[in-house]
């Protein structure tokens, strides 16, 4: 799964990445402790082109009364997309791409522990997780919400933990969003051997009210 994650790109970086038109109210930049129901960053294509804008991570399915009304839903698993009432539509019609740095982990020892780790791309390049987003709207207008989607994990951290977020290559970023036709279901796939390194991290980042950059630095 993921339930926290750290982006320390500029927005103006994060906007030529994707070859996006950045909205004025994106998130301050650098966060290393991204909170589920933060605005996140992510990336929409629309017919002019994409457009990178801050969007609330954690999903609010069209039948809730209000954004609490059920489960806190921040993950999709990309198994059930297809088919989860909650997920379906989106999956078709509203994916997105979610940029970030790294992401953190928890192993849970046999004793009950729960150690965190920080899991990055082994070449040094941005994470984008595979999103799925769609509007909630209530009398006071229209709001945004997203979930990442994830997969089972690869073998680089399938020892930490059973689930990982769909990371994609920017060769599938099209492919992802809608952009050039169909066929988004083949990218579902856990990350191959080699794609992520990771590192232990200090029990701060247990709090999700922890900010700075000692949160993902390695443990001496």
């Amino acid at each position: 799964m993921c339930g926290r994650f750290a982006l320390t790109l500029p927005n103006d970086a994060l906007a030529q990445l994707f070859a996006a038109s950045p909205a004025n109210t994106l998130p301050l930049l650098p966060n290393y402790n991204i909170c589920p129901t933060n605005p996140v960053a992510c990336v929409l294509a629309y017919a002019g082109g994409r457009r990178i804008g801050p969007i609330r991570w954690g999903f609010v399915p069209d039948w809730y009364a209000r954004p609490d009304a059920g489960p806190l839903l921040i993950n999709a698993r990309a198994e059930t997309i297809a088919t989860k009432p909650a997920f379906a539509a989106a999956a078709r019609k509203r994916r997105c791409l979610i940029p970030a740095s790294g992401f953190y982990e928890w192993e849970k020892t046999e004793t009950g522990a729960r150690l965190p780790w920080y899991v990055t791309r082994a070449d040094g390049q941005p994470m984008v997780f595979a999103g799925l987003w769609q509007n909630w709207a209530d009398d006071t207008g229209r709001h945004a919400s997203c979930a990442i989607v994830t997969t089972p994990a690869g073998a680089d951290i399938a020892d930490i933990h059973h689930r990982q977020p769909l990371i994609l290559d920017a060769s599938d970023w099209a492919l992802w969003l809608g952009e050039v036709g169909h066929g988004a279901a083949r990218l579902m796939q856990p990350s191959p051997m080699g794609y992520l390194r990771r590192w232990r991290v200090g029990p701060e980042v247990n709090s999700n009210r922890a900010s700075g950059a000692g949160l993902c630095q390695p443990l001496a």
